[in-house]
């Protein structure tokens, strides 16, 4: 718990400040050179798709280009403690997620940096809801059905997650809390290994993070989507209701993504990247970049995307301490 104190005193206002000052000519001066954009997870996913389309239409603001280099491993980890090790100076920053700044600091016991301490935060970048999807054959076509199926089948009804403690997992485990329903998770090391077997049978339900990895093969009428996690429906899939609207209101749950840099760099930096993004956003490129992907665009000042983080803490602390999860 010592190190979730931050978020419950205040003591966490480190996310919203970079300390180090340069002289006054050298923040006017930035950038001279490319910027490092880090992107914690394989090339070709979706959030290897925000990190290039947000590295594009930056560069296009700021005149410099922004290089993009992936560093998977370990849920995002790897790429994120790059960043925190990363010199202060604005020539490196992160697209960072949900999955190592607000859950794996309480999955682990230790993880390679520190949320609230190595961090300045810039924007939230994008969001992209969960999805329920299920084979054809399963027994219930709506979130009404699956949760009359579970309650007369209790732990029968196994579903799919991307693993342990990712985003998917806990909004499924969070379903079930609501819902009050048990079921079983299996967890896979990814979408590619879930998605064939959700389309063989083998599997009757999922959790998916990403609409992405199975939109063609639900309008294919192949998978079925019974349910979204978000507030609203998503454009991609507009027939499908939100959990919200199924019965539970005020359910959701988005895996999120947002661009950070060291502690300590200069506040005048971390403005121009946070503006340069604002503006950049707007573009076509970046609109129809996200669509492409089912995510949505999002825009926050440094010190929102601060409160964010501290907030989403909060709420996934509190719900892997109640359900007593430990990745050690």
């Amino acid at each position: 718990m010592q190190r979730r104190q931050f978020i419950a005193t205040g003591a966490g206002a480190a996310l919203s400040a970079s300390v180090a000052a340069l002289p006054a000519w050298a923040q006017e001066a930035w950038p001279t050179k490319p910027v490092k954009l880090i992107v914690p997870f394989p090339p070709g996913g979706p959030t290897d798709v925000m990190g290039r389309t947000a590295a594009k239409v930056m560069a296009e603001k700021l005149g410099q280009p922004f290089v993009v280099e992936n560093k998977a491993g370990a849920g995002g980890n790897i790429g994120t403690e790059a960043v925190a090790k990363a010199a202060a100076d604005g020539y490196t920053i992160g697209l960072s997620a949900i999955s190592s700044l607000a859950i794996a600091p309480h999955l682990y016991a230790k993880v390679p940096f520190s949320v609230e301490k190595d961090f300045a935060p810039i924007s939230l970048v994008g969001t992209s809801p969960c999805v329920i999807v299920v084979h054809p054959s399963a027994p219930f076509s709506d979130l009404k059905g699956l949760v009359a199926y579970a309650k007369a089948n209790p732990g029968k009804l196994n579903y799919a997650t991307s693993g342990i403690g990712t985003s998917n997992h806990l909004a499924a485990e969070l379903l079930q809390a609501t819902a009050g329903i048990q079921l079983t998770s299996v967890p896979y090391k990814g979408s590619s290994q879930i998605v064939p077997d959700l389309l063989s049978g083998v599997l009757l339900m999922s959790m998916e993070s990403s609409l992405a990895t199975t939109l063609q093969h639900i309008k294919a009428g192949k998978l079925k989507a019974i349910a979204v996690t978000s507030p609203k429906r998503s454009r991609a899939l507009p027939q499908v209701p939100t959990i919200a609207e199924s019965g539970y209101p005020g359910f959701e749950v988005e895996t999120w993504f947002g661009l950070v840099a060291p502690v300590g760099t200069p506040r005048a930096i971390v403005d121009k990247l946070q503006s340069a993004w604002s503006e950049g956003s707007k573009l076509t490129d970046a609109t129809n970049a996200f669509e492409a992907i089912s995510a949505d665009i999002r825009v926050q000042t440094p010190a929102q995307f601060a409160d964010f983080i501290r907030a989403e803490n909060l709420r996934w602390g509190s719900l892997i301490q109640k359900l007593g999860i430990k990745l050690d």
